[in-house]
């Protein structure tokens, strides 16, 4: 039976250059009602477990949650996606940087007036600040990493950063890690610490 993990990889090879049948038949097949176009598969992995934490099957609910690749994709993603091509609801999550690039995407695709969620710095910095940094040291000690931590932290060019500025940069220095931390991190948050965009995604949905 199809699932919703064939259908990002059709969408996901459709926008690199090839055809669209496969991601058209399933997507009338699961049925898709909701795409969330994400930057990164740590997006993802945070989406995933704040659903998971709420007692919601995205899936089953007809929502694709997709990592492009880069905010730079997006306008690709929203036109074959989109009223352009299948014709689905669109909304995201982004990083304020690349705010223009989904007002961008959205609009060439005929769907300016969807809402997407944007970040101050990035997930993994408003995780950061939901929990506070203790917190978030106690989580990375727990995981077997603050050796790794503290190697990174005595390094010259941390030296003149701030502990949330490390554990930020930290959580990028691994491959993988921002995928592993952005589970943990959610999971650690109390019911009323949500950050605010992750939050409204959700509500969205």
């Amino acid at each position: 039976m199809a699932d919703m993990g064939a259908f990002r990889e059709a969408v996901t090879a459709w926008a690199a250059g090839g055809p669209g049948d496969v991601a058209r038949e399933l997507a009338a097949r699961l049925p898709v009602q909701t795409v969330v176009l994400l930057e990164g598969p740590s997006d993802v992995a945070a989406v995933g477990a704040l659903a998971a934490r709420r007692g919601r099957d995205l899936a089953a609910e007809g929502v694709c949650v997709l990592a492009m690749g880069g905010a730079m994709s997006v306008a690709r993603y929203a036109r074959l996606l989109g009223p352009p091509g299948l014709g689905l609801r669109l909304t995201g999550l982004c990083d304020e940087a690349e705010r223009p690039f989904y007002v961008r995407g959205f609009e060439r695709a005929d769907a300016a007036r969807e809402e997407f969620f944007v970040c101050a710095a990035d997930l993994e910095d408003e995780l950061i600040r939901a929990l506070g940094v203790a917190r978030v040291e106690e989580l990375v000690t727990a995981q077997g990493d603050l050796r790794a931590l503290r190697t990174f932290a005595r390094q010259p060019a941390q030296r003149g950063r701030t502990a949330h500025q490390r554990i930020r940069r930290f959580l990028g220095t691994k491959k993988g890690r921002k995928i592993h931390y952005g589970r943990v991190l959610v999971e650690a948050l109390a019911p009323d610490r949500v950050p605010a965009p992750l939050d409204g995604l959700l509500a969205r949905l």
